[in-house]
């Protein structure tokens, strides 16, 4: 487990006590392939290893954009906190709660704005925002349990993507790998905040 850690992102234990790989008990053709099983009580696992390799990929497709290239979208509440702090600390702009159609494919609109692409914590929730996307053409980034279909999807994120501590955790990884990637931080060391900064108590 030793070399595992080294080169995940967080420790293996820090994803194990987030939730992150506890997915629900229904699971999409698509989702088939994150899934590592299923536990006695029917709840299907997701594999750690593409959890990672996946954020890991996402972090990185982001940060090729500037802040403002970017749009990132959480209907489900259990995700503000760190979605919230996500944009505090980027400058990304976000949705947290009711994403307003058309705000990308109105130009009439007084919110009408540009993007060039989108993280959504949940296409089905989300799914207002994951349209207007496709409509203007832009890449969208999805955090998928195993319960989410991939329509429309260019990167899916397996994860639990309905747990506070998950999500939490998940918004502080892809902040603080954007910004290395970005290079407004040299290294994790200068990376002062901490995951519960990101998560509901």
């Amino acid at each position: 487990m030793a070399t595992e850690d080294e080169q995940f992102l967080v420790p293996t234990e820090t994803y194990l006590k987030s939730g992150i790989h506890i997915g629900t008990k229904f699971r999409t053709k698509y989702m088939e392939q994150f899934i590592y099983k299923t536990r006695p009580d029917g709840l299907n696992v997701l594999n750690l290893q593409k959890i990672d390799e996946r954020i890991k990929i996402a972090a990185y497709f982001l940060s090729l954009y500037a802040p403002d290239d970017i749009i990132a979208v959480s209907r489900r509440e259990s995700g503000w906190k760190g979605i919230k702090k996500f944009q505090e600390m980027t400058s990304i702009r976000v949705f947290a709660g009711r994403y307003p159609p058309g705000m990308l494919t109105n130009p009439a609109l007084a919110i009408y704005s540009e993007a060039k692409i989108m993280l959504v914590s949940d296409a089905w929730p989300d799914r207002n925002a994951v349209l207007d996307a496709l409509k203007i053409g832009i890449p969208v980034i999805a955090l998928c349990d195993t319960n989410n279909q991939a329509n429309n999807i260019d990167l899916v994120v397996p994860c639990n993507n309905k747990g506070k501590k998950s999500l939490g955790l998940l918004f502080y990884i892809l902040t603080r790998e954007y910004l290395k990637g970005r290079r407004v931080i040299k290294s994790d060391d200068e990376f002062t905040v901490t995951i519960d900064d990101f998560t509901e108590a």
